[in-house]
């Protein structure tokens, strides 16, 4: 026996009822997904300010001139010896860097620089990490001018593979503060650690200019 025309309209209908009725079913359930609160949140991306080579010219002599006086430049000398004093003289017992920037032999830079300032006049410094950069990223800043350590300083194969944000974060870096408290009888860097901070961010922030030669 035949099959009349309506059940078949009938049947075809409900076929797209149901494929309708999933599709609608999807899509309410991704549009729910989209307002659940336990989705991994998407990684914050660090933003840069808008390039500006006057000010960032600008703020790198306030870091320039930071990053020579004797507090910064004593531990990045050209040589293997570290610099003593506010005169950068070659330090009086003749460390050597060592492969890891913390002497050699039975040398070493903890020998004398322990975890925080020895009490006196002209005594050591401390630090619980006090070394030299190491032999193979010795990230010199004696005798470099302005433009050679700007362009040193961004070199991720001479500052160790730091980016932007490394960088930003080396400011608070343990031995960069001691510069700030590096005991009785020796002069302080010339501008403070916040003022030099808000100069070095500035300085990445706004491009990273080099000065002119």
């Amino acid at each position: 026996m035949k099959q009349k025309p309506e059940n078949g309209a009938k049947r075809f209908v409900s076929k797209k009822a149901v494929t309708m009725l999933s599709i609608f079913i999807f899509i309410v359930a991704v549009g729910a997904s989209a307002f659940r609160n336990d989705l991994p949140e998407k990684e914050i991306k660090f933003n840069t300010i808008t390039r500006d080579s006057v000010a960032s010219v600008q703020a790198f002599e306030i870091v320039y001139k930071t990053l020579m006086s004797p507090r910064c430049m004593n531990c990045h000398p050209a040589g293997d010896v570290p610099l003593q004093g506010d005169d950068s003289h070659l330090h009086a017992m003749g460390p050597k860097r060592g492969v890891d920037g913390k002497g050699v032999y039975a040398m070493k830079c903890s020998n004398c620089h322990q975890e925080t300032n020895v009490a006196g006049l002209h005594m050591p410094p401390g630090n619980p990490d006090w070394h030299l950069p190491p032999a193979a990223l010795k990230m010199v800043f004696q005798g470099k001018s302005a433009h050679e350590l700007a362009k040193q300083l961004v070199d991720k194969k001479q500052n160790g593979n730091k980016d932007m944000q490394k960088l930003i974060e080396h400011a608070d870096d343990g031995l960069v503060l001691a510069g700030w408290n590096p005991g009785e009888g020796r002069t302080l860097p010339p501008v403070t650690h916040a003022e030099f901070k808000k100069a070095w961010i500035t300085w990445l922030q706004s491009g990273a200019f080099a000065p002119k030669k």
